[in-house]
């Protein structure tokens, strides 16, 4: 149940940020949170410590492609003991250009703070090439593991626009993963 509430408060959040059009990069939301959201964010935060920490990070457009990025803590699939720490991101991408266009592979890299550095490129995304009309948007959840409690993913997919066939690459932004443990 809390993790509904949080999902729920979560959605609230980025409406709130919508609509008092928020800069793409800002420190803090509670100035732009009416007292309410704050109100509940705060019990919510005291509910569910630790349950899941939710970031909105940067977003990026390269060529008429937006790409937004939220991270997610993963606590019921980590284990710090062992040095396993789990994320999910989850990626929404919108195609603001007035052809259609797919996404062919994606390259990542992943950069742990304890010094380790890994690339990982395949086809797609969670198993699927989509295809973005114009104005369409695409959303999907993936997850990373690092060996410490906090870390950095950015990289880029490789895009076709489909009505001349030219491939091009768009910047997924950097941003950043962090456990609760590292933030107190």
């Amino acid at each position: 149940m809390a993790g509904l509430y949080l999902a729920i408060l979560q959605e609230k959040l980025l409406k709130s940020l919508r609509k008092n059009n928020l800069p793409k990069r800002f420190t803090s939301l509670f100035p732009f949170l009416d007292k309410k959201t704050f109100s509940d964010y705060q019990l919510c935060k005291q509910t569910v410590a630790n349950l899941t920490i939710f970031t909105i990070m940067n977003n990026a457009i390269t060529s008429g492609i937006e790409i937004s990025v939220e991270t997610f803590y993963q606590p019921e699939y980590s284990n710090p003991m062992q040095q396993e720490y789990m994320f999910a991101y989850r990626i929404t991408i919108v195609n603001h250009n007035a052809f259609t266009v797919q996404l062919l592979n994606r390259h990542w890299y992943i950069f742990d703070s304890n010094g380790e550095y890994r690339e990982v490129e395949g086809d797609g995304v969670i198993g699927q090439q989509p295809v973005l009309l114009q104005d369409e948007h695409f959303q999907y959840v993936s997850g990373c593991q690092l060996r410490s409690e906090m870390g950095t993913m950015r990289g880029h997919y490789q895009m076709v626009n489909l009505n001349n066939n030219k491939k091009f690459e768009v910047a997924i932004p950097k941003f950043m993963m962090e456990s609760p443990t590292k933030r107190n």
